[in-house]
């Protein structure tokens, strides 16, 4: 595959390329490693075109997985705790999460173990690879990311995303670059906080 464009949200881009640019040349050599011919291997179903093959977006994201986790990038989860108190949660959300637990406990609530979890952190810097449904692009970038920067886990997060011209030629409700670019440009730069780069991807 190849990187058609990218998009910098809040330096983002500048952050990766003069601070640790090793890491900009390894998703580079991720993204050209993949085979996206491979990948058409989804017969469709939809109306208007059954029977074609499209790229599949299991198919694809196993392969930048064999890459990606090749050059060193791995799952990491932030654990937390929860309650229905959302003045107490507006106060420990920054808590370490054994005192998070312990001050729900001291209010007499029951806390509720949970997590945010990102498929690729290297170095301080997340990546999520999204094929899947359009939706979550914004669960990505607004919680996930989210969660692991201000968590002081990261220093920015990395969204790989479909060209439209890939996402044509795959099963409607994907994402598409291009859309989610203009959704962070909505924002006026003002949120989210995280600095966020888009990679637009095709065959």
């Amino acid at each position: 595959m190849r990187i058609v464009e990218t998009y910098s949200h809040q330096g983002a881009e500048e952050i990766l390329h003069f601070h640790q640019p090793e890491l900009w040349q390894e998703i580079s050599d991720a993204v050209v490693r993949v085979d996206a011919e491979s990948c058409r291997t989804k017969v469709s179903r939809e109306r208007n075109r059954t029977g074609s093959m499209l790229y599949s977006p299991r198919d694809m994201n196993l392969a930048f997985k064999a890459e990606l986790n090749s050059r060193g990038w791995d799952e990491q989860r932030v654990s937390f705790w929860v309650a229905n108190d959302k003045a107490l949660m507006q106060r420990i959300w920054r808590l370490p999460p054994d005192e998070q637990k312990r001050k729900i406990e001291e209010r007499g609530l029951t806390p509720i173990s949970t997590y945010n979890q990102t498929d690729y952190v290297k170095d301080r810097v997340a990546i999520e690879v999204q094929f899947g449904k359009y939706a979550f692009v914004a669960h990505d970038i607004f919680v996930k990311h989210m969660s692991f920067y201000t968590s002081e886990v990261i220093d920015l997060g990395i969204e790989i995303l479909p060209m439209k011209e890939l996402e044509r030629q795959m099963s409607s409700g994907v994402p598409y670059f291009e859309r989610d670019m203009l959704n962070l440009l909505r924002q006026n730069r003002a949120a989210p906080m995280v600095p966020i780069m888009l990679i637009g991807v095709a065959p």
